[in-house]
């Protein structure tokens, strides 16, 4: 298995004044409410993982719960009290300000919640700003830029200043402007929390688009459960500073790890989250005429599943049967795990 392209081994961010001693002197076991009554803050406690090439990496809690101050440590916009992070291998925490600032440049994009747009220059000026700063020729970076103002579907609309824009026109100069660096490591934080819902789930769809064209290695912040369930590959649930679980949509929804976990999924629609796959058996006896894909969405095949009498073959891509999925476990699945139906 390839290197993962992030890794976080045992991160703290503490801030206070003796943040790093009392780091120390805690042996790694901290206790926020212990750091708290002297006087420092545990904005991350204690978080390891890794994240794959051309994975999307969900990010989620609620405000004050510490994915905003993952994020910054992991670009290091903010330094980690400890524990150690690896970009491609690279000790992110060993580099020194030449190095570091190198990597954001040709390794990371970002992108935040404020669009950050310089008011003065036109669209095509700021997706091509930070190809100046790395020394492109204007021509280069303007034809750059053009490219990225296609690929995000502001055609028509590069002349234009961002005052003449729409908040989601607006958020998507601030992603081509981020891809027209072409980093390998994508950072988004919480992109799209300031645009109305309409335009947020256009955007949602739109960011799938282009990762499914770009595959780019993501770190994508939400307090937004809905959001990440439909963006991620995988979802770490943040709570106090501590990663909660790690898993995927599935899995989250149907094993939530803790009580806080399962408070966040128990109004999840199921059948718009999980797989066939998910949920069916692996028994092929008795089958009726039927077969539905693995990885059908259960909202999108449940009626057809419901109006048969015998249970229904389940198929892999080369269209074998590896399973059978029946009514009744398209109910219980549908409606078992409600807050009222337990």
């Amino acid at each position: 298995m390839s290197e993962p392209v992030i890794k976080c081994e045992n991160v703290y961010k503490i801030f206070g004044a003796n943040a790093e001693k009392m780091l120390k002197d805690s042996n790694g076991n901290v206790d926020a409410k212990t750091f708290q009554e002297n006087g420092c803050i545990v904005g991350v406690n204690n978080a390891s993982f890794e994240v794959s090439k051309g994975e999307m990496l969900v990010v989620m809690g609620l405000s004050g719960s510490g994915k905003s101050t993952l994020l910054r440590c992991i670009s290091r916009l903010t330094d980690a009290t400890g524990g150690k992070i690896f970009i491609e291998g690279q000790d992110l925490l060993q580099l020194n300000n030449k190095d570091l600032i190198d990597l954001r440049r040709n390794k990371m994009g970002m992108v935040f919640q404020s669009f950050a747009l310089l008011p003065h220059k036109t669209v095509v000026e700021n997706i091509a700003f930070p190809l100046q700063i790395k020394g492109v020729k204007t021509e280069d970076s303007i034809g750059k830029a053009m490219d990225m103002v296609k690929l995000v579907g502001l055609d028509g609309r590069e002349n234009y200043f961002p005052r003449e824009l729409s908040g989601g026109q607006q958020q998507r100069v601030g992603i081509a402007r981020s891809l027209a660096v072409e980093p390998d490591i994508w950072f988004l934080d919480e992109p799209f929390s300031a645009l109305d819902p309409l335009i947020r789930k256009e955007m949602q769809d739109e960011f799938l688009r282009l990762q499914e064209k770009l595959q780019k290695t993501i770190m994508f912040i939400t307090h937004d459960f809905d959001e990440a369930l439909k963006l991620a590959d995988r979802i770490a649930i943040m709570k106090d500073g501590i990663i909660e679980q790690l898993d995927t949509p599935a899995n989250i929804v149907l094993n939530p790890a803790t009580e806080y976990v399962r408070k966040f999924t128990e109004e999840v629609p199921r059948e718009k989250v999980l797989l066939i796959e998910d949920v069916m058996d692996k028994t092929t006896d008795n089958l009726g005429d039927l077969k539905v894909s693995k990885d059908e969405i259960i909202e999108n095949v449940a009626e057809k599943i419901l109006n048969q009498e015998k249970s229904v073959a389940v198929v892999d891509n080369n269209n074998k049967i590896i399973g059978s999925i029946n009514p009744a476990k398209i109910i219980n699945t549908v409606f078992g795990g409600r807050k009222n139906n337990n």
